[in-house]
This record gives C-alpha cells, structure tokens and sequence, in this order.
C-alpha cells in the first residue's frame, strides 16, 4: 500500500494467522452492548483508488478539517467518515465533500464492534484514523462514564477491528497533550514522549488510558499502530464551547467574554492545517509502534487570547468578565517537538498572528454554520456551577 509507512509486515501477519485460526468458530466479546442506536450508511466508491482511509470522528473539528485536508492532498484515495452524530457533530462541515464520489459516511458508535467490523470489510479499509473523542473537560467533570467508554473503550473497539481485519495496514490514534499532566508555568522543560502518563480530570485521564491501550495492541499483536500527541488546536469548524470560538462567537453575538480567574494560565495553540500535514506525514513515514508529538512551541495565556481577539474588534479589555475556576484546571501543556522535527522534518507553517487572523475571518464570513449551533447544550467557562 502506497504512502503507508513502515510496517513489520512479517509479524503482523503472524499475529494474525494465529488470531484467525484460535478465533474461529467461537464468540468473542469485544464491548459491552451498544449504548447508543447505531445505523450505517453506505454508498458506492469507485474501485480504483489507491486507499481507502477511515476517519473516526469526521465530524468534529479536526476530523472534518482532516478528511477535508486528505480528499485534497490525495486525490485517488477514498474517504469514510464514521461518526454516531453526538450534540458536538456538525454534518455541514463537510457538506461541501457530501457530493464527492471518494467520500463515503457511516453513522455508527465507535464502541459498537459489529458497526465498526462492518464499515472496514464493506469498503476494503487499508488505514484508520482515530479522531473520535469526547474532549471537553468540564463535560467530563459532569459525565465521566461516557468520557471511558469512548475515548478508552470506543478506542479498543477500533484496535480489534483494525487486528480481525487482514485489510488494515496501518493504525492511527490521535491524542493530547492533556495525557502527560501539567506543569508550573515558570518551568523550563517540556514534555516529551516519554513523560506521562498522567491526567487530571476525566477527559485527559480516560485519554492517557487510551494511549497505552494503543501502545499495548502493538506490542501484544504486532498492530501497526502510531499515536500523536497535539497541543491545543484552533481554525475554522471548531465547535463554539472551545475557547477561541467562543471568544470570536460571543464578540460577535455582543456577549462579553467570561475568563477562568486563573487567566494566566497557558497553552500551545496549533492551527488545525499545521497538525493535519503532520499526520500525512507520520502515516507516510513514521515507524509503527511510536509517539510523536506535534506542537507549534507558542504559548499564549487566555489573558492573550482575550485581549488578541479584542484587539482585532477594536473593543476595550471592560469586554471581559470573571468566574471561579473549574475543578482541575491544569496551569500549563508544552511539548518538545524534537521528534517529530528531526524524524519527519515537519514544522508549522502558521504563525499565531495569521492562524487568528484565519479563524476570526472565518467565523465572521460563515455565521450560518455556528450560529445554529449556540442553541446546542454545552457546559462553557459563563455557565460552570462546579
């Protein structure tokens, strides 16, 4: 298969063999029982793409950035998009790509196995990607079972699969800076891929736990499995309970802009196209079985974030009001991209000042997508109650 790294094809497919052989015949329970309705939805491709990938989650906001990135970058591949529809999927993301003979999507739950099972044999799936995620923290405070059963067990649902299916080449699981914990904001080091794991709160721990059940399925069963670890993204498509598009939404809803006390707490913000060339390229050249992070090494408090934002309206800093910090609120995520840099020769493309410039003009040219999506449940730093 063409653009899929480095795979030690010989022990995978004795793992498999082995697998196939002591499986057959007999019932194997991969997850607890579906807890959501699943339905899936096929429609023809043509035959004679050069790959097919499966993108999990590719109605979120890296997912769709991501399948919209892939059907660019390579024009004779063929995309599945498979994702349940949560209150955080935006179908119009992709409305452009609806038309798109190389397109296909799949409604169906990641921690569904016979949903999942099904999507790979029926479209020959040769690489998956792994995007799908519940990620918002204070969600997670709020309803930390679902935060395990997705991110953990969604996840090792999609690793049996891609191990049953001969047809999978290659495995990819995108994670989070969140999984090695946080840091004092004086501190001089980074983290690297060797730090962690750790997470505090739901949402990063059921993530770090994901991370070392991706790990396990390709030491245990040869599966040809990468993880990336990004730092906080931010573009078009975000959905509005993440914090730049809530600050760019509130502004231009004449809402003021609600800070966490502990405002100086700070991220490293990737722009969303930057963190999708950097999984082209491990899916192209990274080795099966490692962890690369991908960060932009800028750091921006949401002190910043707010006055950037005001900046650009030309409003006063009187826009910003204050609100007790949600339960573990971590001070600081950076990450050492040596790796990455060195192996893959990636490196972003964007500065902060055009990544924002980017996204503000975005959200003010396509209301009609975020818009409806304000009526939407969400919790958000105005409406925490701890």
């Amino acid at each position: 298969m063409r653009r899929v790294g480095p795979v030690r094809q010989g022990a995978v497919n004795h793992v498999r063999r082995g697998t196939e052989q002591h499986s057959a015949g007999r019932s194997v329970r991969h997850s607890p029982p579906a807890r959501r309705v699943t339905e899936v939805i096929f429609k023809r491709m043509p035959e004679n793409a050069a790959m097919t990938v499966l993108v999990t989650g590719g109605y979120g906001f890296i997912g769709s950035n991501f399948v919209r990135y892939w059907l660019a970058a390579h024009p004779d591949d063929k995309v599945v998009n498979l994702d349940l529809g949560t209150y955080a999927a935006v179908p119009e993301s992709l409305r452009d790509c609806a038309a798109d003979p190389r397109y296909a999507y799949v409604k169906a739950d990641i921690c569904d196995f016979a949903s999942v099972d099904a999507a790979v044999k029926q479209y020959g799936v040769d690489c998956i990607v792994n995007f799908a995620a519940e990620s918002h923290n204070s969600n997670s405070i709020l309803n930390p079972t679902l935060f395990y059963q997705t991110n953990l067990m969604g996840l090792q649902t999609l690793l049996e699969a891609a191990r049953q299916n001969p047809s999978v080449r290659r495995f990819h699981h995108v994670s989070t800076c969140e999984v090695y914990g946080d840091m004092a904001l004086d501190s001089p080091d980074a983290f690297t891929e060797t730090s962690g794991p750790d997470g505090n709160s739901p949402y990063s721990s059921s993530k770090a736990c994901s991370n070392l059940a991706a790990n396990a399925y390709f030491r245990t069963f040869g599966l040809p499995v990468t993880v990336s670890v990004c730092s906080n993204n931010y573009g078009p498509y975000q959905f509005p309970e993440k914090l730049i598009p809530v600050f760019i939404t509130n502004l231009l809803t004449e809402k003021p802009l609600t800070l966490y006390k502990e405002s100086d707490f700070k991220r490293e913000w990737l722009f969303v196209d930057d963190h999708n060339r950097a999984i082209d390229l491990i899916l192209q050249k990274g080795r099966p079985g490692e962890t690369y992070n991908i960060g932009s090494g800028i750091e921006k408090s949401v002190e910043d974030i707010a006055d950037t934002i005001l900046a650009y309206f030309g409003l006063p800093a009187a826009h910003k009001t204050y609100v007790a910090s949600r339960p573990s609120h971590d001070r600081r995520y950076l990450l050492d991209c040596t790796k990455i840099r060195s192996e893959l020769d990636w490196r972003p493309l964007h500065s902060f000042e055009e990544g924002i410039r980017k996204t503000i003009a975005w959200y003010i040219d396509n209301p009609s997508w975020w818009e409806p999506l304000l009526a939407r449940r969400f919790v958000s730093e105005s409406n925490w109650k701890g």
